[in-house]
């Protein structure tokens, strides 16, 4: 899919249209407070540029819609933590732009871990369950691309308590 050059307004227009500058953007930190409520090291904040991300957040009047790819970033306050997750449907980029970060990875029981700094990025498949974890005494500033317009929401590991504050919203609790 392709986002079709319209060409029923000036280039000008167009430019203006599709550009994103940082003073009109929001740190929304009720994006993810759903999980906040599990757990308040949990709590961070999304502040969204092209699509929603993984938060379902798509109809930000806000935002560019996306067609292909959504680009966020993500305020992760000094010991703060996003839970075990996992994208059954896209790729995910963790990309840190200030701070520390520290990545971890479960498949089949077995964690294992990986400390990002300034410029440093990680590549995260489909279907592999990612977390991360800000083990700082400083605020992190993450890039985050999904790699679909519009991503299916996330699940948690079977058991965890994410998963069962999931189900439990399905049920209307």
């Amino acid at each position: 899919m392709t986002v079709p050059a319209e060409k029923t307004s000036s280039l000008d227009e167009r430019m203006d249209k599709y550009t994103v500058k940082f003073a009109t953007r929001e740190e929304d930190w009720g994006a993810l407070d759903f999980q906040t409520k599990v757990n308040p090291n949990y709590r961070r904040a999304q502040i969204r540029y092209l699509g929603g991300g993984g938060t379902g957040a798509h109809n930000d009047p806000n935002i560019i819609p996306a067609a292909n790819f959504t680009l966020s970033t993500m305020l992760l306050p000094a010991g703060c933590e996003g839970p075990l997750h996992k994208h059954h449907d896209v790729e995910e980029v963790f990309f840190v732009i200030q701070g520390q970060v520290t990545i971890i990875w479960e498949e089949d029981g077995v964690e294992t871990e990986r400390v990002l700094s300034p410029r440093d990025m990680i590549f995260c498949p489909p279907g592999m369950y990612r977390g991360l974890r800000n083990d700082t005494d400083g605020d992190a500033l993450m890039l985050v691309m999904l790699g679909a317009g519009k991503p299916q929401l996330p699940t948690y590991p079977e058991g965890s308590p994410m998963e069962e504050k999931r189900k439990a919203m399905r049920r209307g609790m």
